[in-house]
């Protein structure tokens, strides 16, 4: 199957809430990096893609029809070009409120030791990698990780096209998703998960 739906937007901008919804609406299963955790075989493959290293997308994604959050936000420009048929969604949150929200869970989690053996070292040195240095450069200081959220967000909004780019707020709920979507909207509340405590039992 291909990619229907990509997201562009980093972790800890209701990326979770957006899989479930997005799942809700049957774009099912839809990527995150809990299931990199779920499937630590994947890890590998993000890695490599990551050091520029040939990829196989439709390998690599075959089982989903949507993504979110990193990894594979980092490689949306990609994504976009492989699979020009997809939409892409920005998710986005108040840029301080963000990085209050990442410095307590994804950086903390960062600060750790990579297991030595186990399925969790290829996940970590993966994480790490993407996130850490490739993202931010290794630097997790307000003003420079702000920056580069706002650098992102910026070259999102000029690569895509108008019409195939959903800059979206999980606090705005179902209407604007479903409307730039095309599917009716659900009788049922939209998902709101993955507070800070929540990412850590996620951790655990």
């Amino acid at each position: 199957m291909a990619l229907s739906v990509i997201g562009a937007g980093f972790g800890r901008t209701g990326t979770l809430s957006l899989k479930l919804a997005l799942e809700q609406l049957g774009f099912a299963p839809c990527h995150h990096m809990l299931e990199v955790f779920a499937n630590p075989g994947q890890a590998p493959a993000w890695l490599s893609a990551a050091k520029g290293e040939a990829v196989d997308w439709d390998a690599l994604l075959s089982d989903y029809k949507a993504s979110v959050d990193w990894p594979s936000c980092h490689f949306w420009r990609e994504l976009a070009a492989h699979y020009p048929e997809a939409k892409v969604i920005l998710s986005t949150r108040d840029p301080r409120r963000w990085y209050k929200s990442i410095s307590e869970t994804i950086f903390r989690a960062m600060e750790g030791q990579i297991p030595e053996e186990g399925p969790g070292r290829d996940v970590m040195a993966m994480a790490r990698h993407i996130v850490g240095s490739k993202t931010f450069g290794g630097r997790t200081d307000e003003a420079h990780v702000l920056d580069v959220f706002t650098r992102h967000e910026a070259e999102v909004k000029r690569g895509i096209p108008a019409g195939r780019l959903l800059v979206f707020d999980v606090a705005e709920g179902w209407e604007p998703l479903c409307r730039f979507l095309g599917v009716p909207v659900p009788d049922a509340p939209f998902p709101r998960t993955n507070s800070s405590e929540e990412f850590q039992a996620h951790l655990q």
